[in-house]
Order: C-alpha cells, then structure tokens, then sequence
C-alpha cells in the first residue's frame, strides 16, 4: 500500500521529527502496540491493556450481522466516541435512510426528532450516558414502549443491554469491551451505522484500515509528536466541506487521547484556511490531499502534512498514530481523567439548583491573550440554529485575525465528550468564553424532576465551574457581547 502521508514539509521541525521517528523504531513501538504492551505507556497496565481491542477488532466484525430495520429514518443517540463516526457517516454517503445523530440536550434540538417512523439506536459503552439515557427516556415514552422501533449498542451487561433485552428491542448489539468510546469507529459502534446507511463496510472501512501499514503511523506519530514537543501544538485540520465532519472525529481522538497532565495537542477544527500572517508559530497543519493554499504557508515555514485515503485507513492511521504519539508525549492515551469533574459538577447542580452566574466581558478574557493560547468558544445552543453558528464561525475567525491565536467552536454538551478532557487536563493555554442559549419551551425527560433545559443549564454551570476551579480563564459571555466581536 501506498504511503497515506503524501507530503511532509516539516520546515523547523525536520531534525525533531526524525529524531522521534528514529527513538519510537528503537524502542520498537509499533510491534509492542500491536502486542498490547502497556510498557510503551506506564508501567501500570490500568486503562491500556483493556483498551487495545480496536488493534483486533476488524478480524471481529468481519461477517456480522450488522442489520438494522429502519425503513427509511433513524436517528442515533449518543455521545463522543458514539455519535462522531456515526455522524461522519451520515456526511460523506448518499443514502436512502435518513440518519440523524442526536449528541445535545438542547430541548428544541429534541423537539424536532420526529417520532413517527423513526428507528432509534442508543449507543452508549457505559449504557449509563447521561445524555442518552434522557433521549431514550423521552423517545420511548414520545412511542408509547414500541420496542420493535428501537436498537442498542453497548458493551456487554450493561444497564442499557439488560433494558434492550427487558423491553424487546429489535437488536442489541453488544461491542467487545476492551475499546474506549472515541477508538470505536471501526467497531460495531460505527459499522453498525454504516451499515445501516449502505456503506460498503468491507471496501470502505475495514478493508483499507486493515491494509495500513506500521511506517506510515509510526512517521506521523513522530510529526505529533515532536510538532507538540517543539510548542507547535495547534494540530490545524484543512480539510473540504464534502468531509469536514471527519474533523469533528479527529478532534475528540486528539483533544481525549492526548490532553492530559498539563500536556497535549489541541486540535483545531473548522478554521477558514487564512494568509500566513494571521498564524503564530505554534500551528502543524494537516490537511486533505490536493488542498489549496498549502504552498504559500510552506514558504512562510509552517509545517504541512497533506494525507490520503479510503475512510477506514485514515481512521486506522490517526488512531494508530494519536496512540503513538502518546508514548512520545510521556502520556497515557487511553485515559480521561479530567472528564469526571464537569459530570460531577453538572450533577451537583442538578440536586443543589443553578447557581448564580454573572456574564463578563470577552474583552476581559481576552486581553489576557498571548501567543501560544487559543481561544474557544463553548456555545450551550440549539445545534440546529445555522444562522446562530454561522455568527459563532464569523467570531471565532475575526478573534484569530485579530490575537493570531487558534480558535475554536465546541457545541455542548458534545463537547465535554471530546474536547471537555484537554480543555481542563492539557496545556492551560486555553481562553474559554461560554455562552448559553434560551430555551423558548422545555421538553420533559420522563422519570426525572428535571427537563431537557434544565440538564443543559445544569451542564453548561458544571462545566464552567470545572474549568475555574482549576484557575483557567473561563467566564460567561452574553451573545451579544460575542456577536459584537466579529
């Protein structure tokens, strides 16, 4: 197979990266990854010999019933590692079945599922997700109990696998449980989907993940690798509109995967590609094979990878490599310690009320901007307001022209299940400015004393009071005061 890395300028970082390259084939590191030796990590085999089941798990999958009756529309409720893949799917294919992923508690986002002739697929590896446990709540009591309407994937014994089986669903899919949530594309959590949605599983997916080979992943690790060991940590992703949604995958396997211990690389998604000059030094971009504008950052001495491939062989390249390049980051990639304390926060508010948030001005947060930072916009809106997120994109570009800082767009709660982990464990280089959008009508989450708006409120407070009791600069803006940024 031919290498997926099609260009490498590395500029500056040529000798760092050859030299990782050259350490990670001494120490033997793609062989020992295969053969799950936690030792390329730590010492302690906690949460990395149990997570190593998607090096195995295409041999798996290969020849499963992976069929799903949906007719002609379903819709996923998940989170993170559940829905991203499925919600790539759901871009890049024409299908007959309509497929939409639901990853909000936006009480309007809910509203607008329909009900009628809808398939619903819980997707949960815990089977215990907040989010999706309220969707399901709602969904099956909206059906009135239709079992034969709803499906399951999960891993094995499970809460949400006993209620599938208790109330007749029409599948349960259990996944081998020796994978975590965002290396859980190529199993039953993203060819379910798949499937569903006609993918040819085989010739896009596993076929071509299967085929990549040890030196192109080993090589990119070391770009990682040594690109965030050198200060350039802002992974920029330039990638076309046909597969933008591919980014939102990466995102959270870079941001959960590496974002710990006061170290990490943050990926940067959805950016406009700009002039040069708007870039401080601190940027690695990598970006779809043939993409235009690359040239002009390589003169400036940016370093640009450009990659290619089936679905499947990107998939299994970042995996591979994000994995790597962890045991060169000096970090455990299977953990994520840092995401508890927004849940447990979010569940504090939830038993206590809201507490009382006063908005600040960005321009507070902001001053304190320099170069190395980013900035992040975490908007607790309707996913579905395009002209709301269209003025968010409009913020977020005219805030990097303005500080030459990377920026960032994360949806909540979506992204507590994806950047959430490096926001509060990485670097803390971040500038977080949190937004939240009124609810006109609430919808009832049965068996709970609490509606979609409220979890989402609950959600959007616990997550800012994680982030300030680790001393980041974080505040509440009013939209207005954002919108006044653009």
């Amino acid at each position: 197979m031919a290498s997926l890395l099609t260009r490498t300028e590395l500029g500056p970082l040529q000798s760092a990266v050859d030299a990782v390259e050259a350490d990670l084939r001494g120490r033997d590191a793609a062989r020992r990854m295969r053969a799950g030796d936690h030792t390329l990590w730590q010492d302690d085999p906690t949460e990395v010999a149990d997570r190593l089941g998607w090096l195995r798990v295409i041999d798996d999958v290969r020849g499963a019933d992976l069929t799903v009756d949906a007719g002609g529309r379903a819709a996923l409720l998940g989170m993170g590692g559940s829905s991203l893949f499925p919600e790539v799917l759901a871009h890049s294919q024409h299908s007959s079945v309509d497929l939409r992923v639901l990853d909000t508690t936006d009480p309007a986002a809910i509203a607008r599922v329909p009900v009628d002739d809808t398939t619903f697929i819980a997707a949960s590896k815990s089977g215990t997700t907040i989010e999706t446990t309220s969707q399901l709540a709602h969904f099956w009591a909206a059906t009135g109990g239709r079992g034969d309407r709803f499906v399951a994937i999960t891993d094995p014994g499970t809460a949400l696998a006993d209620l599938g089986r208790a109330r007749g669903f029409q599948r349960v899919f259990e996944n081998r449980p020796d994978i975590g949530g965002r290396y859980s594309a190529l199993s039953l959590f993203g060819l379910v989907p798949a499937a569903l949605l006609g993918i040819d599983v085989e010739g896009t997916l596993l076929g071509p993940a299967s085929a990549v080979g040890d030196a192109d992943a080993v090589r990119f690790a070391a770009i990682l690798g040594a690109a965030a060991r050198a200060g350039r940590d802002k992974l920029t992703l330039v990638l076309p509109g046909e597969i933008a949604a591919f980014g939102l995958w990466v995102e959270q396997l870079v941001a959960e995967s590496t974002g710990k211990d006061g170290r990490g690389i943050v990926p940067v998604v959805g950016e406009p590609l700009g002039p040069p000059e708007v870039y401080g030094e601190d940027r690695l971009f990598v970006a779809h094979v043939g993409t235009d504008g690359l040239d002009d950052l390589v003169a400036a001495g940016h370093p640009v990878v450009e990659l290619r491939g089936e679905l499947g062989a990107r998939v299994m390249l970042w995996e591979m490599a994000v994995a790597l390049a962890g045991a060169v980051l000096g970090i455990n990639p299977f953990d994520q310690p840092d995401v508890q304390a927004a849940k447990d926060a979010t569940d504090r508010v939830l038993r206590e009320g809201l507490p009382a948030i006063d908005s600040v001005s960005p321009d507070v947060l902001l001053k304190t901007a320099a170069p190395g930072d980013y900035v992040t916009i975490l908007a607790f809106v309707d996913p579905g307001d395009a002209e709301l997120l269209a003025d968010l994109e409009r913020v977020r570009v005219a805030l990097r022209d303005r500080l030459r800082v990377a920026t960032a767009v994360g949806i909540g709660p979506r992204f507590l299940h994806s950047t959430g982990q490096l926001h509060k464990g990485g670097p803390p280089s971040g500038i977080f400015l949190q937004v939240v959008g009124d609810d006109p009508s609430d919808v009832e989450i049965p068996g709970t004393p609490y509606g979609f708006s409220a979890l989402k409120q609950a959600q959007a407070a616990g997550d800012l009071l994680a982030l300030q009791a680790r001393g980041l600069r974080a505040g509440r803006v009013s939209l207005d005061d954002l919108r006044a940024l653009a």
